[in-house]
Formats: structure tokens, C-alpha cells, sequence
């Protein structure tokens, strides 16, 4: 019995992260370039098809992956904002090393450099891409490559990465932006990418998905709660035979 009891208080662990998870995606419908967390329990969602007297809580099991699926393009009007569209990422250099986002919402801070939203500045092929003073950003033009340049003057280039086939091996570290793990992986330039000046990529977070699977995790939450009510109520019923 004991082991049944541990299974199914690992089940409500499980379920708990799921539901952290799910409200995180919901959280983040509306960010720029946002990428949904997505987890896979099979068995609960098999038990949770049959009918509620047949249902047998167990394991759970929580696995957490990252979906890159493309977010849809909005027009934004604004000279830089930028949607890529394709498989690729924005370098974003830190002090601890690059990160990669698709969050294109650039700035530019007080060295004419190319900055994201939170300051950090934003990689080109040669190092960070500064807009010479005296040139307005509205007349910046930015080719579907990532070439920067004013009156066909060419002012830098994005530097956009692509991890091809371990792009599900990236570490999210918060600020929509992702590590690669420690486990060398090589970023490598991306090819099947298209930049959009003006344009934002959404969220790729569904609204009505997300809730449906609200509902079926609290769904099995509280079949899960009501298995260890029952257990905990024969076990005092025992108890009370015992001691009378």
C-alpha cells in the first residue's frame, strides 16, 4: 500500500510542475518570440480517457521539452522590431558567454549599439553593430540576411545561429532567451532563416490548447487527491475496528 501511496504522491508532484508550467506558457501569450514548454504524461492522459471508475492513479511520468515551432508574424511598424521566420536565433552577448533568443525588440542605448530589450547587446558577424550618429533608425533598411544599411550603405549584419537537430537541447535562463548546455553543442549559421524589419514573431503559445490541458491536469489532480482521501479513510475505519 505503501507504494502505491509514494506513486501517486509523485503523480501529484508531477502534476503540480505541469500546471507551474502550463501557467507559465499562459503568462507569456503575449512576449515576443516566446517558446512554450510542453510535457508529455502519457499514461494520465490514457487513464484520464477511460472512465472515471476504471481510473488507477500511478506514475506520472514529467518530461519537459521545448517547442520551436514557428509563432505567427505580426506587423509592427516599428524600425526595430524584427521576426525571423524560419529556424534561427539572435545572438545576445552577456558576460557569461552568448545567449540566443527570437525576440527581435531591439533598442539602441547611448554607444549607438544594437541592444535588446533588457540592455544587453545583440551580436553582429563582426562583433556588435553600431548605427553611426546622425543616421534616423526609421531609414535603417535591414535585407531578409540581416544586412544593416542606410542609403545602400551596408552599417553590419546580424550574426543568426542555428542548432539544426539539438535545438531541443537548449537551456531556457529566463528574459525569453536560452543557453546551449554544457555538453558542447556547436551554433552554426543559419541558412533557412528569413529577417523582418517592422514585424514581431508571436508567441507560439495556443490559448485553448493550454486551457484544455489546464483542465485535464486538475482533472487528474483531483482524482489523484480523492484515491488518497479513500486511503487515508479505510485506514482509519481499520484503525477504529482495531482499538474498539
Amino acid at each position: 500500500m505503501s507504494d502505491i501511496i509514494s506513486q501517486v504522491s509523485s503523480s501529484i508532484d508531477a502534476l503540480t510542475q505541469e500546471f507551474e508550467i502550463i501557467t507559465h506558457n499562459l503568462a507569456n501569450v503575449s512576449t515576443a518570440g516566446y517558446k512554450r514548454i510542453c510535457n508529455a504524461f502519457s499514461r494520465a492522459l490514457e487513464a484520464q480517457e477511460e472512465s472515471q471508475q476504471s481510473y488507477s492513479p500511478g506514475t506520472i511520468e514529467l518530461n519537459s521539452a521545448l517547442d520551436f515551432s514557428q509563432g505567427s508574424i505580426t506587423e509592427t511598424d516599428r524600425p526595430m522590431d524584427f521576426a525571423l521566420y524560419g529556424k534561427g536565433f539572435f545572438v545576445i552577448e552577456t558576460s557569461e558567454g552568448p545567449l540566443y533568443s527570437r525576440n527581435g525588440t531591439f533598442g539602441v542605448n547611448q554607444n549607438g549599439q544594437i541592444v535588446d530589450s533588457d540592455g544587453r547587446i545583440v551580436a553582429g558577424q563582426a562583433g556588435p553593430i553600431t548605427i553611426p550618429s546622425g543616421i534616423e533608425l526609421a531609414k535603417l533598411n535591414v535585407s531578409s540576411d540581416g544586412s544593416i544599411s542606410n542609403n545602400g550603405v551596408v552599417i553590419g549584419k546580424f550574426r543568426l545561429v542555428d542548432f539544426k537537430d539539438d535545438e531541443g537541447r537548449l537551456v531556457p535562463v529566463g528574459l525569453n532567451c536560452y543557453r546551449m548546455p554544457e555538453q558542447d553543442i556547436t551554433p552554426l549559421p543559419a541558412d533557412n532563416v528569413i529577417i523582418k524589419q517592422g514585424y514581431q514573431e508571436a508567441s507560439n503559445v495556443k490559448i485553448i490548447d493550454e486551457l484544455v490541458d489546464m483542465i485535464m491536469v486538475t482533472r487528474l489532480y483531483e482524482a489523484n487527491m480523492d484515491f488518497i482521501r479513500a486511503q487515508q479513510q479505510a485506514s482509519n475505519s481499520i484503525m477504529s475496528v482495531a482499538m474498539a
